[in-house]
């Protein structure tokens, strides 16, 4: 058992229109995709479009949502065996605007994702103990996600932690020291250190201050402008794949999951980050959020050609 991940499990609800609505404006969108989603359930299934077996934990609800987000699962090739059915909340719901220029905007209801607890925890006791990498986002109960990054920890795992939604108050130093490796975008990044990073500069005093306060590697991602990360003995900026993008819901997911797979597979970390930027940006070429996952073959495809064309 290599790759866990640890996270929320939601039907999304994606429209495509021409430009994203202002406060007080309604808008007549394109068309609509109904789909799975959430950002633990996307980050599973970018590990496991790439090849591997993660084990997925989470909660759905009794719900035809949750019917749904099993069926899908499966589809996927995850087992469902450490999904909890929850008998008193409606499953996850995520509603995303996406316009003309790939741009998003997500309004999420956590439903079961945010009833997950301890219970949930000592139910994947074995999975969280046996895992290399245990893979965390924001959309579960922040209590349950560090009790099972101490289980990994403790047992000689590597925790990576996606911060979004970032909370307004940002991350405690006791939140981060149970972190090896953060992984914000710029405006994740803003408001845990007060750094909105817009160049390597920026992004590399960002990163200090969070490895100060407890991570060992953080990693910045500033979207089509690349990116920057940087550990106690090394630092690189990666640059942006040229891709055409159409939809950028799931492209932190996708990095994510293409980062534990490439640590998996021991890639050195400058490399990792490579696949894991290339995965990333792959999956704002298709439509939709774990339907985005790009595979192997696709990720290896698009490294061997920025090799020969810089």
């Amino acid at each position: 058992m290599s790759i866990s991940v640890f996270g929320s499990i939601n039907i999304d609800l994606t429209t495509y229109a021409q430009t994203l609505p202002a406060p007080g404006e309604t808008l007549l969108a394109d068309r609509y995709v109904l789909g799975l989603g959430g950002k633990g359930c996307n980050q599973a299934a970018a590990v496991a479009k790439l090849g591997a077996d993660p084990v997925l934990v989470g909660r759905v609800g009794v719900d035809s949502f949750g019917k749904s987000a099993l069926e899908e699962i499966g589809k996927l090739g995850l087992s469902t065996s450490h999904v909890h059915i929850d008998q008193d909340n409606n499953s996850g719901l995520a509603v995303i605007g996406v316009d003309a220029k790939a741009e998003n905007s997500i309004s999420v209801i956590g439903g079961a994702n945010m009833a997950i607890d301890q219970s949930d925890v000592a139910r994947a006791d074995d999975v969280f103990k046996a895992v290399n990498i245990l893979l965390l986002q924001m959309e579960i109960p922040l209590k349950a996600a560090m009790q099972a990054a101490e289980k990994v920890r403790t047992n000689g795992g590597l925790v990576v932690l996606d911060p979004a939604p970032a909370p307004k108050v940002g991350l405690s130093e006791d939140i981060l020291g149970h972190i090896d490796i953060i992984t914000p975008n710029e405006t994740e990044t803003e408001i845990l250190t007060g750094i909105r990073p817009r160049n390597r500069e920026e992004a590399a005093q960002a990163a200090r201050l969070l490895r100060e306060r407890g991570v060992s590697i953080a990693i910045i991602k500033l979207g089509a402008k690349g990116v920057y990360f940087q550990s106690s003995h090394e630092e690189a900026f990666v640059e942006p794949f040229k891709v055409s993008s159409i939809d950028s819901v799931a492209a932190g997911d996708c990095f994510n999951g293409g980062l534990a797979f490439a640590l998996d597979e021991g890639m050195p970390l400058v490399e990792a980050v490579t696949f894991a930027s290339a995965c990333g940006a792959l999956s704002t070429t298709k439509k939709g959020a774990s339907a985005s996952a790009p595979t192997r073959e696709e990720v290896e495809t698009l490294l061997r050609s920025c090799m020969f064309n810089p």
